[in-house]
């Protein structure tokens, strides 16, 4: 097992994509996003996975169960399993922000350069992880 281990705060704030799939554990998964100006994630719901966002770079809001949080550069955000939620760039640079899913979310190595790259029904996590 090696692990990951890397500069978070500098992958982050280089990522152009809008979805990067960096590292996927058994029980976790270490995703990087991009979210250009005036773009969302789009409202989602995951059932059984509980979602941490951090913000490094940008302004926007955070949706979830219908409350918004204005959001910006340092800012953690904990979603919990069952909630509605989205993330919204207000601002006018891209949002970076990496996002932790408890358990994962995406096949490993899923790279997602814009928002319309994304496939209407996603492949979701096959059991596959990184090592």
């Amino acid at each position: 097992m090696k692990g990951y281990v890397a500069d978070i705060q500098k992958l982050t704030e280089d990522n152009m994509n809008f979805r990067h799939v960096l590292y996927t554990g058994k029980n976790l998964q270490l995703v990087l996003m991009t979210i250009q100006p005036g773009d969302e994630i789009g409202e989602e719901i995951h059932e059984d996975h509980d979602q941490f966002f951090r913000i490094e770079k940008g302004e926007g809001e955070v949706w979830i169960d219908g409350n918004m949080s204005k959001i910006k550069d340092d800012d953690a955000v904990v979603v919990p399993a069952g909630a509605l939620h989205n993330v919204v760039n207000t601002g006018d640079i891209p949002l970076h922000l990496y996002t932790i899913y408890g358990p994962p979310e995406h096949c490993d190595g899923t790279i997602h350069p814009t928002k319309s790259d994304v496939p209407e029904v996603e492949e979701h996590f096959d059991g596959k992880t990184t090592e």
